[in-house]
C-alpha cells in the first residue's frame, strides 16, 4: 500500500488561499493573508488583517506594521523575506468592523490551519505573540490575568517566546502609561530578533 504524498508548503498555502470556510461571515469576502517560508527563523503571530491589509493582500501593510518593524529593528526588505520572517495571524481574513473597532479573528483559521502551518517551519527560533489572542493560544495557563501583566512578565517565558501588545496607533495611551516597555523590553526584543536571524542561540539573551 503506497503512502499518501507529503504535503508541501506551496500546496498548503494554495489550500489556505482557496479556503472559503468563513465566507458567509466575512462582510468583505475571504482573502487569506499570511507569509510563511520553510526556512523562517522568526515567527510573528498576530490577530487578523485590517481593512488596509485586506485591500493590499500584504501582511502588516499599515501603521501598525510600521511600528512593529521599528520594534524589531528591521526594515521592510527583511520583514517581507519569508526565508527570515513568518507572519501568521490567528485569523487570516479581515473579519470586518464591530461597534468598537475590528471584530476578533475568527476561530476557524487556527482550528483548520495553524498546526499544519507551524509544522512547515521547523527552524523557528523566536515566536512573537502580538496581542491577547496569540498569547491565549500559545501561552495557555502561563498567561497572566491581563495583557499588560502578561507583557510585563516577558522574562518568565524564556528566550524563544515574547508577548507583545498590539502596535496599533489605538494603543498610544498604553505605550505612554507603560514606559518600561520601550525602555526594558524593546532593546531585548531587537537583540533576540537579530540573533535569531543570524542563526545565533538565544539562551544567553536576558
Amino acid at each position: 500500500m503506497s503512502s499518501s504524498p507529503r504535503v508541501t508548503l506551496p500546496s498548503l498555502l494554495a489550500e489556505i488561499r482557496a479556503c472559503r470556510a468563513c465566507e458567509a461571515h466575512l462582510p468583505h469576502g475571504p482573502r487569506p493573508v499570511l507569509q510563511v517560508g520553510r526556512d523562517a527563523r522568526v515567527l510573528v503571530i498576530g490577530q487578523a488583517p485590517g481593512a488596509r491589509v485586506h485591500a493590499s493582500g500584504i501582511p502588516w501593510d499599515d501603521k501598525s506594521g510600521e511600528r512593529l518593524r521599528e520594534w524589531l529593528g528591521i526594515g521592510p526588505d527583511r520583514f517581507y523575506d519569508p526565508s527570515a520572517i513568518a507572519l501568521v495571524p490567528m485569523g487570516y481574513c479581515y473579519p470586518g468592523r464591530g461597534a468598537s473597532g475590528d471584530l476578533p479573528p475568527r476561530r476557524e483559521c487556527a482550528e483548520l490551519w495553524l498546526d499544519r502551518v507551524l509544522a512547515q517551519m521547523p527552524g523557528i527560533e523566536l515566536t512573537l505573540l502580538v496581542g491577547a489572542y496569540a498569547q491565549r493560544r500559545f501561552l495557555g495557563d502561563e498567561r497572566r490575568a491581563s495583557l499588560t501583566e502578561t507583557v510585563a512578565a516577558w522574562r518568565d517565558y524564556g528566550p524563544s517566546r515574547m508577548p507583545l501588545p498590539h502596535p496599533s496607533p489605538r494603543n498610544q495611551g498604553w505605550f505612554k502609561h507603560h514606559p518600561w516597555f520601550e525602555r526594558e523590553l524593546l532593546p531585548v526584543l531587537k537583540e533576540r530578533v537579530a540573533k535569531a536571524l543570524r542563526g545565533k542561540p538565544l539562551a544567553s539573551t536576558l
